[in-house]
């Protein structure tokens, strides 16, 4: 089958299942203008740290080294939240997920094509 669109208000109905790319239409799977083109800025490198400093002992992974874009950072926040099951947001061009998601956030950013270092503690 496929998508239905109806005029230019979006997505429809679709019997691809899933979820759908905003940008694209297509399934996240088949997405290609999700992927990065470029290396982020810097170095190129995706950094996660383990913190709890500052947050009356709790403990948060921040993700540094992402492409300083508030919508992409926003998206990507909210993609790694669901995927981990829990909270974060966006500060300061950081993304921050509650607790120590560190290797499932490594794995997704993997995937997505980027180079990923854990770093700090």
């Amino acid at each position: 089958m496929g998508a239905k669109k109806h005029d230019d208000r979006g997505l429809v109905w679709s019997s691809e299942g899933g979820t759908l790319c905003p940008g694209c239409g297509r399934p996240l799977a088949a997405c290609t203008c999700r992927r990065p083109a470029a290396a982020p800025p810097g170095d190129g490198v995706v950094r996660i740290f383990h913190e709890t400093k500052g947050r009356k002992g709790k403990t948060v992974t921040v993700v540094r080294g992402l492409d300083p874009d508030p919508a992409a950072l926003d998206e990507l926040a909210r993609e790694l939240k669901r995927a981990c099951g829990t909270g974060g947001s966006v500060k300061d061009g950081a993304v921050e997920i509650q607790g120590d998601q560190r290797e499932k956030v490594a794995q997704l950013l993997r995937g997505r094509g980027l180079t990923v270092k854990l770093a700090g503690g």
